[in-house]
C-alpha cells in the first residue's frame, strides 16, 4: 500500500478503523496491526481518536498550536519501516544505538522524528525526493547515535 495514493481523509479513516478493530478485538490486517500498535504507544491520542468522525476533518496549523496526531503517528510508522528494512542503509544501527541511549524503541523514534520531519520538509519545498544521506547525517548528530 502506497500512502501517497490516498487522500487525507482516507488515511485518517485507516487509523480510526484500525483502532476500532483493535479495540473490538477483531482480526487486523498487517498494516492495521502496525497502525494499532503505534496508537497504543500514544495513549494521549486515544480519547481524541475515539471521539468520532470530526477527527477526520480536524485542521492542524502552526498557528493553532496543536500537534497533528496523524502526522506524528505516521512518522513513527515510517521510522519503523525504515529500521525494519535498513533503508537508508545504516539507520537500523543508528536506531539500535539511540534505543540504548534512550532506554526504549519508542523514545529512540521520538528522538528521530525531528530529523525525519526536516528531511521531508526540505524535499517537499524543493519538489524532490527526500535526501537519504542528509537524513542520515541529521540522525548521526543526535546524542548517542554514533558508536
Amino acid at each position: 500500500m502506497i500512502f501517497a495514493d490516498y487522500r487525507r481523509d482516507q488515511l485518517r479513516r485507516m487509523y480510526l478503523e484500525a483502532w476500532r478493530k483493535f479495540s473490538a478485538r477483531q482480526p487486523l490486517e498487517p498494516l492495521e496491526a502496525q497502525i494499532a500498535a503505534v496508537i497504543a504507544d500514544h495513549p494521549e491520542y486515544i480519547p481524541w481518536l475515539e471521539s468520532g468522525e470530526d477527527v477526520l476533518h480536524a485542521e492542524f496549523t502552526p498557528e493553532g498550536g496543536r500537534e497533528n496526531p496523524f502526522l506524528h503517528l505516521g512518522m513513527h510508522l515510517a521510522i519503523r519501516e525504515q529500521v525494519a528494512t535498513d533503508r537508508p542503509r545504516g539507520i537500523a544501527e543508528i536506531f539500535r544505538r539511540l534505543t540504548a541511549q534512550h532506554g526504549s524503541p519508542l523514545e529512540a523514534e521520538h528522538a528521530m522524528l525531528e530529523a525525519l520531519g526536516e528531511t521531508l520538509w526540505e524535499a517537499q519545498r524543493a519538489g524532490l525526493p527526500p535526501d537519504e544521506q542528509a537524513y542520515l547525517r541529521r540522525l548521526e548528530r543526535l546524542p548517542g547515535a554514533r558508536g
